[in-house]
């Protein structure tokens, strides 16, 4: 593609905007509105999520996984223990999700704390997982590097041979993290880029140990 190309490339976005005085004090609230939102305009995997760590150089990196958990106490994904995002997570226990649920012109920010969900609740989402998806958890050493594509299809008829029926048990490399959140933000696209961005920070006092939300409203 020539550059020329790439620099023409825009959509107009003519949705309509957002009134902050509409938005509940909790954001997670208006996450849930949002999300309904997306569910009902039929978005392909609405709980698409990307999440950003920082490896030991600095370096940061970022990947899509699936959200498959929500509740006050944050947002919840799951991996295995030894992939490159988990090791980032154990070592700098901070990140950043984004949804963009771009047909709506629409797209979340969040970041914040991180950390290990209970080994119950791990346990509780493996056992709605597909059949295939807990083989595969058990074949796949994620991150690490493998020889072929046989190889790792050798590893999974291996595991198909090891549980041919009954419960496959949750591999203990393999469970949930949670993001706590201290940010986030709504974004929603407007003509001539005066797009809407509305954010939520959550503040620590003496009276609120665990912080109370403020919203402000940023410029584009």
């Amino acid at each position: 593609m020539e550059s020329d190309d790439l620099r023409r490339m825009r959509l107009d976005y003519e949705t309509g905007g957002i009134d902050a005085s509409t938005f509940p004090d909790d954001p997670l609230a208006q996450f849930d509105r949002w999300f309904a939102d997306a569910v009902a305009a039929q978005i392909e995997e609405p709980n698409a999520v990307v999440v950003s760590t920082v490896d030991g150089d600095g370096q940061p990196w970022s990947r899509y996984v699936l959200l498959k958990g929500l509740d006050p106490r944050g947002f919840s994904f799951y991996s295995n223990y030894g992939s490159n995002k988990s090791r980032d997570l154990a070592a700098q226990p901070k990140a950043a999700l984004t949804f963009g649920w771009l047909e709506l012109h629409r797209q979340v920010n969040v970041a914040g704390a991180i950390e290990r969900v209970d080994p119950s609740e791990s346990d509780d989402y493996w056992s709605v997982r597909a059949r295939g998806s807990q083989l595969g958890a058990w074949a796949s050493d994620q991150s690490r590097p493998v020889a072929s594509r046989d190889q790792l299809l050798a590893a999974y008829s291996s595991m198909e041979e090891r549980y041919p029926d009954g419960p496959i048990p949750r591999p203990p490399h393999w469970g949930g993290w949670r993001l706590i959140p201290h940010t986030v933000e709504f974004w929603q696209g407007r003509r001539n880029r005066l797009h809407d961005r509305l954010r939520y920070v959550r503040s620590a006092t003496p009276d609120t140990p665990d912080g109370i939300w403020e919203l402000v409203r940023l410029s584009p």
